[in-house]
């Protein structure tokens, strides 16, 4: 599987087996996100066997079960683009794992972030975690908005570089689905800007690394 096809593949899970992660899989999991730790100073951590974090009210809200491994997205309060950061290395990461035969699901809200088990130095905080496990499904497939609500070039004007990064772009998780964002291009290079509202930012490093993984290209953001 390559990333195109992880990108295509990859959709929410919410309902976990019980199977462990271990072995060639941990590995290369905990390789991944040190790797990205590295590359953006972040403080992102793999908690496994930890089945009270998502046993709580809210996490049975979210229809959440057998969720015993979980991904927090831990980072300086000080960095200005915290959240940005912690989308676009979480969905690296999340990629990874669905080319590593795991299944995830983002979650900002639904969780009990009193039990979690991160560790959150002093000027840091909790961004969100990823519910990350083998899955009882695949997920499903999410709605798009139109094309025209999310890009500013018609499909017939598109690179071929471009329209892969869009097609990319669009099968991106967001918080609920809402999908606020809008990408353009500018010459030879690809903008996006994130649209207004909660988790806006989060949702734009993830679209943006989607975009940049499957066009080859950088996406810089609007000024």
């Amino acid at each position: 599987m390559d990333i195109k096809e992880a990108i295509r593949e990859r959709h929410s899970v919410r309902q976990f087996s019980s199977e462990h992660i271990m072995g060639d899989v941990r590995t290369s999991l905990e390789n991944i996100i040190q790797e990205c730790n590295k590359e953006s100073g972040l403080h992102i951590q793999l908690i496994t066997d930890d089945p009270e974090c998502f046993d709580t009210l809210l996490g049975h809200y979210g229809k959440f079960s057998g969720v015993n491994n979980y991904i927090a997205l831990v980072g300086s309060k000080k960095l200005p683009n915290l959240d940005e950061l912690a989308g676009y290395y979480g969905e690296k990461i999340v990629l990874e794992a669905q080319m590593l035969g795991l299944r995830t699901c983002w979650v900002a809200g639904t969780y009990g972030k009193g039990k979690c088990k991160a560790d959150v130095d002093a000027g840091e905080k909790i961004v969100c975690v990823i519910a990350i496990g083998y899955g009882l499904t695949n997920g499903a497939v999410h709605k798009s908005k139109d094309l025209s609500k999310l890009c500013g070039v018609a499909e017939k004007d598109m690179p071929s570089w471009f329209a892969e990064g869009i097609d990319a772009a669009l099968q991106a998780p967001t918080a609920v689905n809402q999908q606020k964002f809008f990408i353009d291009i500018d010459g030879e290079e690809a903008v996006i800007k994130a649209g207004f509202g909660p988790l806006t930012k989060l949702d734009l490093g993830i679209v943006r690394y989607n975009f940049e993984a499957a066009s080859g290209h950088k996406c810089r953001n609007a000024k």
